[in-house]
């Protein structure tokens, strides 16, 4: 007899049981997971529910916002704001973090979220995808303001993404594992796909914006060379080049498959610290492929404990197979040691 499909209600039910979530917790993931697929559902009507195209507004980052961006967002925002299970929340489209509203109960968490991530690739029909990080409130704040919020990624309590693409696949950590859920379309519900997700520690694969060389750093420079000089060259091996352009799609692949994905430094990017965000992807990133046995850095330092200053705050970001973070990283620190 076959084994019963597992959803993902059961999964966080008993997640529960266990003792490794609360009610509080599994109600806010199963919120999200439910925003989610109403989202899914607007990237897939795409042009035929009028929600391609520029909205006419832009982000606190100063970039122009897609309509589906503004959508995603309001759908999030209304989905958790009711529930009794969050005390604030803060969105990579928003300037500031928003308490829950007095009418409604607050309850012990943080929650955060890109609500589109990878939005330039709407109109092209590239996939794209959500991801969110929580955190618990501290002790006695009633009224989370933006400080509450800037904790190191090791405070996460959950994390992950879905991704809106052939599949709908929500990818989440609780803590103990990364697991991956598809979205049955025809019966409303994510059921579990992936027990376990395991990134391989060796990888041929590396995904980067290449057209970006010119401005990174020395040690990135000299990774990648490296990288492309191939079976010949000091790495011994050859590596083949992947880049989505999406986050969440780059990301999944790694998941998937393995390999390193890439977001350095450079001097375009410098002043600003980097070009993604720790709060809204580069933490629950790294959260979700550190329990899938990877690594995750700024080059120079483990992401998840790098202290946030700011909601907004930039970091250069790598992560994926252990091994070749390890590599990546060692590039850094020997270029900053000779330049000592």
């Amino acid at each position: 007899m076959s084994q019963p499909s597992v959803s993902l209600t059961r999964f966080l039910i008993e997640e529960q049981r266990a003792g490794r979530v609360n009610a509080e917790l599994r109600l806010l993931v199963e919120v999200v997971a439910r925003a989610c697929k109403t989202i899914s559902i607007a990237v897939g009507k795409g042009a035929l529910g009028g929600v391609l195209g520029e909205a006419g507004t832009g982000n606190i980052q100063g970039e122009a916002q897609k309509k589906l961006d503004v959508i995603a967002n309001d759908v999030l925002l209304e989905a958790n704001a009711w529930g009794g299970h969050l005390a604030g929340l803060a969105s990579e489209e928003m300037d500031h973090s928003m308490p829950i509203p007095d009418v409604y109960p607050r309850g012990n968490f943080l929650l955060l979220f890109d609500p589109l991530d990878g939005s330039s690739n709407i109109d092209v029909n590239v996939s794209v995808g959500t991801i969110f990080s929580v955190l618990r409130c501290p002790e006695g704040v009633t009224t989370p303001a933006d400080e509450d919020f800037l904790q190191p990624g090791t405070e996460q309590v959950a994390a992950g993404y879905c991704v809106y693409g052939p599949q709908t696949t929500l990818v989440l950590t609780v803590g103990h594992g990364t697991h991956a859920f598809t979205l049955d379309r025809e019966v409303g519900s994510f059921l579990l796909t992936t027990r376990g997700m395991r990134i391989p520690e060796e990888t041929k694969e590396f995904a980067v914006n290449a057209s970006n060389q010119r401005f990174w750093e020395a040690p990135m420079q000299a990774y990648v060379g490296d990288l492309l000089a191939g079976k010949d060259g000091p790495r011994g091996k050859d590596f083949n080049m992947r880049w989505i352009a999406s986050m969440v799609a780059d990301v999944h692949r790694i998941l998937t498959r393995g390999g390193i994905f890439s977001y350095p430094l450079d001097s375009k990017c410098a002043p600003k610290g980097g070009k993604l965000r720790l709060m809204y992807e580069a933490n629950p990133m790294s959260f979700l492929v550190e329990q899938a046995g990877g690594a995750a850095s700024t080059g120079r330092t483990r992401m998840l404990e790098v202290q946030p200053t700011g909601l907004h705050m930039r970091v250069p970001v790598f992560l994926g197979s252990k091994a070749e973070v390890e590599a990546a990283v060692s590039y850094h620190r020997s270029h900053d040691a000779g330049a000592a």
